[in-house]
């Protein structure tokens, strides 16, 4: 016997107001047929970002010193610049002054010392942006971004993109929100791609090459697709049996052959497994259930079966309970094209291991990039702008030198008229060369030896030096004030600060172009806290007081917040500046001891509120106050801000 099921009908009028907001997806999309075609179009994808490869390489080698090693053909014979010059008797020397740049532009970023902070919509809720803030800068430090976004920051001076990936799982026995680093050479992204924000992307992914352990880890959840996956592999370890697999299936010997660089790892111990997002569609019916305000999507194969027969089961109960036809609540649906982020974890071969619609809130893929400048598509890097003005301070000085060990040096010219007696030349230049050495000249000698040195070097090639040197601190815009240097005698320090300021200025854009792709990682890493951090935690920075929060994740799943690039909160400046405003406050009486103490940031704060607050109990008591330990007063001691702190507090104790 069947019991019915019964739900409790809301007649339409007494709905007063409907949410859209919250859509849901009910089934996924599920296609295998079409694996090759997306390992294909990675592929299309990534053989599109060969030049930028090779551009990338080029600038990596300029920016480390190997300045010489551009290929050059020299009478049908190919070689790198450092062997030509060689073959010529000369020494390839170098003067890297592009690692310099890319040193005082990094240096600059990392003194901008600027973090996101959240802002919430709703100003009734700021309370809660402060804890998300918080957690923020706790995830921050979770994942080591100050040296993250340091390291990115000096692979997007070089290569001009850069790419994180935001994921949650576990890593060293932790389940958090993660943030990893993605080689450019590994990284797949839409060759299409114009929007320079990257919104138009409908391909993005990774070349993950892992150890056969790693995969078997991550992939192998029952012992079939243990064995299964060992079989893929012992046939995807070798460049012979793939291009053998894919002959197999038709594909042309050119094709293989430069399909086999994206096919197959460098290293054939690895595994390689591609990671690949797309944006597809397909056809889907969006419903909206009149009864409860839930918005969700179908499948068009589920629609009978969801919607129609609760639509037909809720006909019934209403008219069983007297409800006309029309004030029935029903599940409107309306079918529509669906676009959607769609994953798949593919090997060589086009196998899925893993598939699936995408699981974030935020509807995305979990990739965060910034390209530069990308206008229409192309990407130019901060180095390869000075790579030219480095080649011609190279062959200067190279030829300077080639110069100086070519010119006459300290030559002998000797007549042979003054040649003595029993000696040759020889030995002539052995005694000419000695330490208060002796030569007997020849009487009658017409002409008397004499020694040349030739200075050819002034030739004009120490003011071309000297003009490349200048051009590329112009182009640049990292001038001496920006590199440190001392001002000139006489300079103001408010004339070498403005100098310093106006140099930054060239540097504004690049440096805003990161803290956007910064700025875009945050907004990934608040939907993923909002997601995945369930319950309630308490949130603590390391390094700072008073920062110990609560985060509830029932109160902060819904909250949309802005977010803002501002001035971090752990600089030194700004540690002092909070100290004397609260110090302020304290002296006028506006705050307690207590409130200074946990809100301020002073390296004794945390024993001095535990040691007042238990000489206060034990006054309470009428016990003898312990005195105070004797590191914390050194200390304070020597501090004379907490000596002052420390005799006040203890006259309001007693």
């Amino acid at each position: 016997m069947t019991t019915e099921r019964k739900i409790v009908l809301i007649p339409l009028h007494k709905i007063k107001a409907v949410s859209k907001n919250d859509v849901k997806t009910i089934s996924r999309h599920d296609d295998a047929n079409r694996r090759l075609d997306v390992l294909e179009d990675a592929q299309r994808a990534w053989f599109s970002m060969w030049k930028f490869r090779q551009e990338r390489e080029r600038n990596k080698r300029y920016t480390y010193g190997k300045q010489w090693d551009d290929m050059v053909v020299v009478d049908g014979i190919k070689m790198t610049e450092e062997e030509y010059i060689k073959r010529q008797g000369s020494i390839p020397l170098k003067n890297n002054l592009i690692r310099r740049l890319v040193r005082n532009v990094l240096g600059t970023f990392r003194s901008q010392s600027k973090e996101p902070t959240c802002v919430a919509r709703d100003r009734d809720e700021q309370t809660e942006a402060e804890i998300m803030s918080t957690t923020l800068q706790y995830n921050m430090q979770l994942n080591r971004r100050n040296e993250l976004d340091s390291r990115g920051f000096e692979d997007f001076l070089i290569s001009g993109i850069i790419a994180h990936r935001k994921w949650y799982g576990w890593r060293n026995d932790k389940l958090d929100c993660w943030t990893d680093y993605i080689q450019p050479n590994n990284f797949i992204i839409d060759s299409k791609m114009r929007d320079i924000r990257g919104w138009d992307c409908q391909l993005v992914g990774e070349i993950h090459d892992i150890s056969a352990e790693e995969l078997f880890a991550q992939f192998a959840d029952t012992p079939q697709m243990h064995k299964r996956l060992s079989e893929i592999y012992t046939i995807a370890n070798g460049r012979e049996r793939i291009s053998q697999y894919y002959e197999d299936f038709g594909h042309s010997s050119d094709y293989i052959r430069q399909a086999l660089d994206f096919l197959c790892p460098r290293d054939y111990t690895l595994c390689r497994v591609f990671e690949i997002w797309r944006k597809e569609v397909k056809p889907r019916y969006r419903c909206h259930d009149l009864n409860t305000g839930e918005v969700f999507k179908v499948e068009v194969n589920e629609k009978e079966a969801l919607v129609d027969a609760e639509n037909a089961m809720r006909i019934q109960q209403g008219t069983e309970m007297g409800m006309s036809p029309e004030d029935i609540p029903l599940i409107e649906a309306e079918w529509f094209m669906d676009s959607f982020w769609y994953y798949y974890y593919l090997t060589p071969f086009g196998d899925v291991l893993k598939e699936g619609e995408t699981p974030y809130n935020h509807k995305s893929h979990p990739y965060v990039f910034k390209c530069y400048p990308f206008i229409d598509g192309e990407i130019h890097s901060f180095v390869s702008d000075f790579i030219d003005q480095q080649r011609y301070v190279n062959r200067l000085i190279t030829l300077y030198d080639w110069i100086m060990r070519s010119s006459a040096k300290g030559l002998l010219l000797f007549p042979e008229d003054c040649k003595p007696e029993g000696m040759d030349i020889s030995d002539v230049a052995d005694e000419w060369a000695r330490f208060n050495g002796v030569i007997v000249i020849k009487k009658g000698a017409q002409q008397l030896p004499q020694q040349i040195a030739n200075n050819c070097t002034n030739i004009g090639i120490t003011e071309l030096l000297q003009f490349q040197l200048q051009f590329m601190e112009e182009i640049s815009g990292v001038n001496g004030p920006l590199q440190g240097k001392p001002g000139k005698s006489g300079m103001s320090a408010a004339l070498y600060s403005q100098q310093t300021q106006n140099a930054t200025v060239s540097l504004l854009d690049i440096l805003d172009a990161y803290s956007s792709f910064i700025e875009e990682g945050a907004y990934k890493d608040i939907k993923n806290i909002q997601q995945y951090y369930t319950g309630k935690r308490y949130i603590s920075i390391a390094g700072r007081n008073g920062n110990r929060m609560l985060y509830d994740a029932n109160k902060m799943s819904d909250i949309e917040f802005d977010l803002a690039i501002t001035e971090s909160t752990s600089t030194p400046a700004y540690r002092e500046l909070q100290n004397d405003f609260l110090m302020q406050l304290w002296q006028s009486g506006q705050i307690t001891i207590e409130q200074l103490l946990e809100n301020g940031n002073f390296p004794f704060a945390d024993q001095l509120l535990q040691s007042i607050r238990s000489q206060r109990e034990a006054i309470e008591q009428g016990q003898q106050p312990e005195p105070l330990p004797q590191d914390l007063q050194q200390q304070i001691q020597a501090n004379p801000r907490g000596m002052n702190m420390l005799s006040q507090a203890m006259q309001a104790a007693s």
